[in-house]
């Protein structure tokens, strides 16, 4: 258990500096560097499968056609919340951005009711209602719904769920989402290549380089939160996931400048205060059952 914890905390702060590195190659379009996160990503797990001579998981896949449904599923959300991200840190929206995964956390509160049915405690309710809030003023103030954080949260937040409850490890199931992308991956590039609007290959050694580390930079944090994820509940997964946007956050306010009004703030205020309600009711919750529990 106690891997779980640590697992999922680092791979919240390699999503929290990941704006770093897509702003190496912010001249690349999203789509291709979506593109080249599938490839590359699914070559890294391979390397670590052909390393620890992991693959009769593959034989036991033509019997299992669920299987391959769950991950073609959990494939589509992972693409596509890959696609609107880079184009939202792209488009100098990392505070869209980090208000989506700020989100997140409270989202699995509610999948873990809807679908695990986990029961949260009041205070818990509370925190929702806090969030849910913030995103009606954010609508308010800025006369618009925020989409693009409402959609990043509610894809990661569905992957998380099925990536718990999968069958697969989490080398295996990264290996398995990649390669059911490749095919689209490896077409979309050749045609970007034939249309002659590849960054890759272009003759500019950084951005090859650069995409060619999209593989362990996607790859690493997947993998430790795959392996988080299936070993802490999905209110701890939430405790925990607010550790990426706090970094985000950070980067776009103090490293990129994007601009913060007091209106957007007072939003962000509410579904900070709803974090702080469901930390500290989680925090008290702990202690109790320490102190309860027998020496």
């Amino acid at each position: 258990m106690s891997t779980g914890p640590l697992a999922a905390a680092a791979a919240y702060i390699l999503w929290g500096v990941f704006p770093l590195y897509i702003r190496q190659i912010e001249h690349v379009g999203a789509l291709e560097i979506v593109l080249h996160r599938s490839v590359w990503s699914l070559l890294f797990v391979l390397g670590l499968l052909a390393v620890s001579r992991r693959f009769a998981w593959l034989r036991e896949l033509r019997h299992q056609p669920r299987v391959l449904a769950t991950f073609a599923l959990t494939a589509l959300l992972l693409s596509g919340n890959w696609l609107l991200y880079v184009w939202a840190v792209n488009a100098h929206r990392v505070l869209d951005a980090s208000l989506g995964y700020f989100i997140n956390p409270l989202f699995n509160v509610m999948l873990g009711y809807v679908v695990l049915h986990e029961r949260p405690r009041p205070w818990q309710w509370a925190a929702v209602a806090l969030a849910a809030a913030g995103v009606v003023w954010l609508t308010v103030a800025a006369g618009q719904l925020p989409w693009v954080s409402l959609v990043l949260a509610a894809s990661f937040g569905t992957y998380g769920l099925l990536r718990k409850t999968a069958a697969l490890g989490a080398v295996e199931g990264l290996a398995l989402e990649t390669g059911l992308l490749a095919p689209l991956a490896l077409g979309g590039l050749v045609w970007l290549g034939w249309q002659g609007r590849s960054a890759f290959g272009s003759g500019d050694t950084a951005t090859d380089l650069w995409l060619l580390a999209a593989g362990p930079f996607t790859a690493v944090p997947l993998l430790l939160f795959a392996m988080g994820a299936r070993r802490v509940s999905m209110a701890t997964l939430g405790l925990l996931q607010y550790l990426g946007p706090s970094i985000q956050f950070v980067l776009a306010i103090w490293l990129y400048h994007e601009p913060f009004s007091p209106l957007r703030g007072i939003g962000f205020a509410l579904i900070w205060a709803g974090l702080v309600v469901y930390s500290a009711e989680s925090l008290w919750r702990y202690r109790q059952a320490q102190v309860a529990a027998p020496t």
